[in-house]
């Protein structure tokens, strides 16, 4: 390369979801290679990213979220082209979204030859029953220039609905950080949550029909005939959906059951310094979602040494395998309940921590970001065609 790459990624969101911590990372691992990256999002409430990575960020001024999905995303769009009409906050060689908010700016400035081409990950696709953010979401992927994407299902799935080869970018884990060894902080975060003596099964990503929640809390219910203290923690929940229906749904059946009270802790944000210590407190992670781009937090709790169940469905299904994880149904809440009384036994949670690290070291940052690269050089060959 003729010179470093200025790189300026878009995220949806300060707060550590999947695509944004995928955004971070992704940059982080760049400035490693020697190129200049910037990490941008809208900031509403002024508190900068929740998750901490080496690289420099743009929080971009945003005004209170309208009330409806529809018109808070609209409204992020306009908040992100407002940032870049300015010149000088446009001087990149190459512009990424990591969203459909994002790129759905990039498509407009693009529009008025503010920017000359950008380049789109695609994490998942949301089937949305409203039809302007169907139609916004399919702007943001037509209107790019060059498409990654983080596994081979949905770079299947984009080139028979699009037309589009998408590269896939895979994911990473930073095991400087992830790691199975206990460390001071953890006695501290077992307090905070009222974690006692029995097995605590994790769920991370808050209470959303994708992730399955509802069946996941139905299995967990059948564990506690033969685990009768057993604890169920579900960590996150930060997002631009509206789940609202679903989490009334959960809280009404939750209260139904009749657990005790401590039986089950609804955690919210964890704060992303004190995530590693919540994967090395679990028992194990019940990743049982329904619908996922990658599974990230596969990834980091497999790093930290948590045994993980995970669905039997793709794209889990290409990069983990039978001595990396238990597989589970996640249609059936017995499935999903087997498995977490199957990875208690010491010889499977034995070889599944065992061979979760090794999974989990497959897979690094650097690898992710080199992977970009030559999409970037492409975008700047372009712009200096």
């Amino acid at each position: 390369m003729t010179r470093p790459l200025r790189i300026a990624i878009l995220t949806h969101s300060t707060n550590a979801r999947g695509g944004v911590v995928h955004g971070l990372e992704l940059g982080a691992a760049l400035v490693r290679l020697g190129h200049v990256a910037v990490v941008h999002a809208p900031d509403p409430e002024c508190k900068g990213f929740s998750h901490h990575a080496e690289v420099a960020t743009q929080p971009v001024a945003a005004g209170r979220a309208p009330r409806g999905v529809t018109a808070m995303v609209e409204a992020r769009i306009a908040d992100y082209v407002r940032h870049f009409e300015q010149a000088e906050h446009r001087h990149f060689d190459v512009f990424h979204a990591q969203d459909g908010i994002s790129g759905n700016a990039l498509a407009t400035l693009k529009e008025r030859r503010l920017i000359h081409a950008f380049a789109r990950t695609v994490h998942h696709m949301d089937a949305f029953d409203d039809p302007r953010l169907a139609g916004l979401q399919h702007r943001s992927i037509m209107q790019a220039d060059r498409l990654l994407t983080v596994s081979r299902t949905w770079a299947e799935r984009i080139a028979s609905e699009f037309g589009a080869t998408p590269v896939v970018v895979g994911n990473g884990v930073d095991i400087r950080r992830y790691g199975p060894r206990p460390a001071a902080e953890d006695a501290g975060l077992r307090a905070r949550l009222g974690l006692r003596g029995g097995p605590v099964f994790l769920c991370v990503g808050g209470i959303e029909e994708r992730k399955n929640t509802l069946m996941i809390l139905d299995a967990f219910h059948q564990l506690r005939a033969i685990q009768p203290t057993a604890q169920l923690v579900i960590a996150g929940g930060a997002s631009v959906l509206d789940h609202d229906a679903y989490q009334r749904e959960f809280r009404a059946r939750l209260e139904a059951q009749g657990l005790p009270a401590t039986a089950v802790v609804l955690a919210g944000v964890i704060p992303d310094a004190e995530m590693p210590a919540l994967y090395r407190l679990a028992s194990a992670l019940v990743f049982a979602s329904l619908r996922e781009g990658f599974g990230l937090v596969v990834l980091e709790a497999m790093a930290s040494g948590c045994p993980v169940i995970v669905s039997h469905i793709a794209p889990f299904t290409e990069y983990l395998g039978d001595d990396d994880v238990a597989w589970c149904d996640p249609h059936h809440a017995g499935s999903i309940a087997n498995a977490m009384a199957s990875v208690l036994a010491a010889p499977l949670r034995a070889r599944l921590a065992a061979g979760g690290l090794l999974a989990a070291r497959a897979h690094d940052w650097l690898g992710t970001a080199r992977a970009q690269l030559p999409v970037y050089e492409a975008i700047r060959e372009t712009a200096d065609a």
